[in-house]
This record gives structure tokens, sequence and C-alpha cells, in this order.
């Protein structure tokens, strides 16, 4: 069966994401995409964030950053700020570059530790140019000055953008590529009798339409993937036991710039998001209901925000976790429709990209295959499994004890695989990254040192590097950050400069 028409059921920024990318497939090929979404479905919308594999996305569509980033008010981000995570008063940056680079095949924190343990006081955090520039709220794309300095280091980023103006934005974008969007419901899903395979859909209004792919992009109802095709859920509430939230966008009323990074400051049973746009603050707390009733949340909330709020709260619910396929049949879940891992490392988005990243690869308009579906659900379903473990990691990695939800978090079995990480870390500071690994080792030193885990020790490669020379490359090192975070221009001035916010 060769597929010549694929429907993508959702819009929001999963549905239009998808639709955007596979409208590049249509160049040549006589294939039809529609979409269909109801106006009186409200999206999510809440997953502002993104990580800097995001910014490769809209390079793939050909989307300049700086058009894209004027229309959806966005903002650049240099990392994650964590407060009050390893104890209450802790706080430390995630960044998105490495501490340092590699010397002698040795990454850079062994070579730190090395050097702290003979005196050497300068914190990681001064080698790495993404958290000093996050700290002192100053902002530049490598592209500004690597013409003319080539020895300086280069800036990793991502984005802030309004999650609904970016799905408008796409929807544009994938109109103008021969998507079909169709107004509507789905009130009843057609399978073929023998196969199983979806082969229709019917609206409310009583209009049908076949197909030959499907991409479910319904949010966490699953409507192909789960109501039609009874696929089944895997929970992992018991590792990652928050689940509700409430979002509520606000102003920032004393005027100040946006900072480069998002914030992510751990309350008693949870903690609040706060991500910062070019008009307004995006604001959210997850919290677990065992611990916390709805309200004491949105007080919480309110008590912590920059400003006036711009709308009424939007309370969620949901289950972490992860469908036990993401592609069944001729079925492909995206975005909520696979599963949902809170958005503490701003992987929503993430994991949206990489879905549709690996369909258009495995994808053969020829039809669907047994091998295409198996391989896309094998390495998705690894994709999660990390990218879970790093997020149990936060929680558990802490000292608090100062509420049921941190003596529960803290005290919790984990996984093998995350018990595993840590001890390595724990015994000679080694962190081993598998195959395609989402986060990188800065990434894991970050979190783990910055909520406590310490080093006891480091790879033995780095006593065999000259002590004389070694020092003056990380003098060196740390002189070229500070020259560079010295010379970059604010977030809100360069943000004035490159892409200021087109009007709503």
């Amino acid at each position: 069966m060769t597929i010549q028409h694929i429907v993508i059921v959702g819009g929001g920024t999963a549905g239009w994401m998808a639709a955007a990318a596979l409208s590049r497939l249509k160049s040549g090929r006589k294939l039809d995409i529609s979409l269909i979404e109801s106006e009186q479905i409200g999206t999510v919308g809440v997953g502002e964030a993104t990580i800097p594999p995001f910014v490769g996305f809209n390079d793939l569509l050909g989307i300049p950053e700086s058009e894209l980033l004027s229309n959806v008010q966005g903002t650049f981000k240099l990392g994650i700020q964590f407060e009050n995570w390893g104890k209450r008063g802790d706080s430390y940056i995630h960044p998105f570059g490495a501490y340092g680079y590699t010397m002698g095949g040795i990454s850079f924190h062994h070579v730190w530790h090395k050097f702290a343990e003979e005196g050497d006081n300068r914190p990681i955090q001064v080698f790495n140019v993404e958290t000093m520039a996050a700290y002192f709220g100053k902002f530049m794309r490598s592209e500004d000055y690597q013409k003319q300095r080539d020895d300086l280091p280069p800036i990793n980023y991502a984005y802030h953008l309004d999650a609904g103006k970016y799905a408008a934005f796409l929807r544009q974008y994938a109109e103008r590529r021969g998507v079909i969007r169709h107004e509507g419901k789905v009130s009843d899903v057609s399978l073929d009798g023998e196969t199983g395979f979806v082969t229709g859909l019917t609206l409310d209004d009583g209009r049908s339409l076949e197909g030959d792919l499907f991409i479910d992009c319904s949010g966490f109802r699953g409507l192909l993937i789960e109501q039609a095709l009874k696929t089944g859920y895997e929970d992992w509430t018991h590792w990652l036991p928050c689940n509700r939230a409430v979002a509520l966008p606000c102003g920032r009323d004393d005027g100040s710039p946006p900072p480069p990074f998002t914030k992510a400051t751990a309350h008693s049973a949870g903690w609040q998001w706060q991500v910062p746009l070019q008009h307004r603050n995006g604001n959210g707390h997850v919290y677990c209901s065992d611990f916390m009733e709805d309200q004491e949340a949105l007080d919480i909330l309110l008590g912590n925000i920059a400003g006036k709020p711009q709308a009424d709260p939007n309370f969620l619910r949901f289950t972490t976790g992860r469908r036990k396929k993401f592609w069944n049949k001729n079925v492909v879940a995206l975005g909520l429709s696979a599963g949902f891992m809170e958005p503490l490392e701003s992987t929503s988005i993430h994991l949206i990209n990489t879905g549709v990243d690996k369909l258009l690869s495995l994808l053969s308009l020829d039809g669907v295959t047994q091998t295409q579906e198996d391989t896309f659900n094998r390495l998705t379903g690894r994709e999660y499994a990390r990218i879970r473990d790093f997020l149990i990691l936060h929680y558990n990695a802490t000292s608090r004890d100062d509420s049921g939800f941190w003596n529960y978090v803290r005290t919790m079995d984990v996984p093998e695989t995350l018990t595993e990480k840590v001890e390595l870390f724990k015994a000679n500071g080694q962190i081993f990254r598998e195959e395609d690994e989402l986060f990188t080792e800065t990434s894991w030193a970050a979190v783990m040192m910055g909520q406590g885990i310490a080093m006891h020790g480091h790879n033995a490669m780095a006593d065999s590097l000259d002590p004389v020379s070694t020092r003056k490359e990380i003098d060196e090192m740390e002189q070229s950050i500070r020259f560079l975070v010295q010379h970059m221009p604010g977030h809100g001035e360069y943000l004035s400069r490159y892409c200021p916010a087109k009007a709503a």
C-alpha cells in the first residue's frame, strides 16, 4: 500500500511541527497532507522552552532565525537555573555548552577536579561561557564574533517562544506548501477488519477523510494511538510522582529585560517554571496531588510571579510515562499522544522534534513495514528512558527533608541505569554516554554537582598532564570566557536589535 495521503489529527505545536516538516516531502511527489483540528478544543500550549537541537529543526525548514523569533515573541536561552533542589537556598545553572574542553583526551571536569584538590578555588562554572553570560544577563551568537576571533569559545543556545504563536506561524508555513487544514472534531475512526490499520476518519459534521498514514497529535487523549488502537501506556508515576500543573502567564511589571535562561524553582511538593518571552513571562507550578491541593499550588504560583496575571489559571492533569508503542500499525504518535514527561529539562518540544526527525528518516512512501515500526519504537523508547533517568536525578539527588514529597523522592528506588551513572561519577567522575544520548557529560555533571553529588576522584590520566602548561591553558580558557562575556551586549539589547517582537 503506497502512502498517498497523510492525515494529522490535532494541531498545536506537535501537529503543525509535523505538518511543516512533512510538507517538504510534497516536492515532486503525489502526496496529500491533511490536518484536522477544532478551534473548540484548546491546546495545552505551555511548552515554551526549548533546547539546542530545536534550532536545527527550524534551520531544516529554512526559516530565518530572526524572522521566527520576531513572530513568536522569542528570546534566547543559554540554560536552566535550578533553585532549592539539592537543598533550600541552593542555586546552579545547567548550561547548554561544555565545561571547558577536552584536554589530553580527558573531559575537562576531571582536569578541574585535579586542580581543585591542589587548592585552585575557582568554581567549574567560570569555565563555561553560557553559565557566565546567563549570570550577567548577556547574549551574543557565535556568528557575531567568530569571523574576527576564532580563538573564543562557541555559544550554544535555544529559544523561549510563545507556543500558540509558534503553532500559528508553522500553520502559515505548512499551508503555503500545500497542507490542507480541516476544521472539526473526529467522531469515529474506521479500522481495516483484517490488518487493524486505520483507514479513515469521520468528522462531527459527517465528512469523511481516508488516509494511508496517520499522525496522532491529539494530546493526552491519544485519539488514534490509544482510543482506537488500544496501544497501552507505561506508567512512570512511581519515579516521577508529579501529576498536576497550573499554568499562568504574567507581565514583567518592573520593566526588566528578559533573562537568557529558564528558571526552575523547587517548592514543597514540586517546582515552578519561569520562561521569559519578549512580551511576558510564562509561568507554571508542577506538583503532586498526593502532597498538595490545587488551591495551595495556585497560591504558591501567584505568590512567586513577576507581575499581574494575563489570563485565568490553566489546570492540567497528567500521568508521567509513555505509550507502549509510539508507532502502531499505520499510526505514529507525537507530542502528548506519545507520552508525557514534565518540562523540567524542556524536553517536550524536543521529543516532538526528534519524533518528526525519526519519522522522516524511516518513512517510505511505498508503504508501512514492520521493520520501520519496530525501529521507530526501539529508538524512541530508548530516548524516553534516558530522559526519564535524567529527570529522576533532579528529584532523587537531594538532601531536602522538609516535606513528605521530598522525603519520598529522596528515598525512592530508582532505575538501575541511573544508579550506575551516579555511582560511577562518585567514584572517579566518569560519565558514560550511550550512543546518541541527549544529555551531555556537562549536563550530568552540572546536575550532580549542583545538587551535592561529589566526585571522590578523577580520571587517573589527568595526573599525567604537565601541571605548568595545563594551568596556563585553563587560565587562558577562563580569560577568554571573561573577555567574551564582558564584550557581549545585554540580552534585551540584543533582542531589540536582532529580532524585535512583532505586534500581537
